[in-house]
């Protein structure tokens, strides 16, 4: 939807129209125009990419069969659609954006990354983060999250996952030892991946730019989908999108990784915490 709408924004706007006049020609609103070169409306019928096809002017056939074939497989539910009805409202826009990018980079100081944590890490932050949750929605976010991590075997297009945690995360304790035990252990054998990075940002650093909370970027395998900032709270999740947005939180996420670690010492932070835990 987001590449559906940024051609179509881009042939609005070539062919000098406004969103309103195009509203009218679509008998729609001009917001729902909006969140389609947005991509966050529903996928627009074939009829209406032809029908505005036509409006722009745009007779080149390999323009139209694109849009149409983008607005066909935009329509199609997601791998995610099964989980839909225990997953926050708006978090499978993440899963989705998640499932197509080709780098995902992440700083946390609280928690693993969801597609670094082992079963039973992740059992206890969903139960601790939903208390009152039904033992049976547990096991299905449980099952979404541990399907989510299959994109770090992703050959084609292939991933790339990195990822800075702030030396607390290692230090609150999740669940009993042997949980946190178990999440070192995953953590020593992804660094091996060629496609995983991992960097801790130690304690004796000081204060950092991270110091606001997590956030992630997804970066995506053509060059001209933007990337896309994700930051969730307990007020709800944002999608930053536009450059001025995105740029800042390029330079945060390039000074936390000069801040951490190298991969190397990481490595060896990781084997002390294991043998602390013992």
């Amino acid at each position: 939807m987001r590449r559906l709408g940024s051609e179509l924004r881009k042939l609005r706007e070539n062919a000098g129209y406004t969103i309103e006049q195009v509203a009218d020609h679509l008998e729609c609103s001009p917001s729902r125009v909006s969140r389609i070169e947005t991509g966050k409306a529903q996928p627009p019928k074939q009829r209406e990419i032809r029908d505005l096809l036509e409006l722009f002017g745009t007779t080149d056939a390999r323009i139209r069969d694109t849009l149409l074939q983008l607005a066909k497989e935009a329509a199609q539910p997601g791998w995610y659609s099964e989980f839909q009805d225990v997953f926050p409202p708006r978090f499978g826009s993440y899963i989705g954006l998640e499932s197509e990018a080709a780098e995902l980079r992440h700083f946390d100081n609280q928690l693993i990354h969801g597609l670094l944590q082992t079963p039973e890490y992740a059992r206890e932050v969903l139960q601790t983060t939903l208390p009152g949750e039904a033992p049976e929605t547990i096991d299905r976010l449980l099952e979404l999250r541990l399907a989510r991590q299959q994109i770090l075997n992703r050959a084609t297009p292939a991933f790339a996952l990195w990822v800075v945690l702030d030396e607390n995360v290692f230090r609150r304790p999740i669940g009993e030892a042997t949980v946190m035990r178990g999440q070192v252990s995953r953590l020593l054998a992804a660094i091996k991946a060629p496609n995983i990075t991992v960097q801790v940002l130690p304690f004796d650093k000081g204060a950092h730019v991270g110091l606001d909370g997590p956030f992630s970027l997804l970066g995506f395998p053509d060059p001209t989908d933007p990337d896309v900032v994700y930051v969730e709270s307990q007020a709800g999740n944002a999608y930053l999108e536009q450059p001025h947005q995105v740029s800042p939180m390029n330079t945060k996420f390039n000074l936390l990784v000069a801040s951490a670690l190298d991969p190397r010492e990481t490595a060896a932070f990781l084997h002390r915490i294991e043998e602390e835990m013992q």
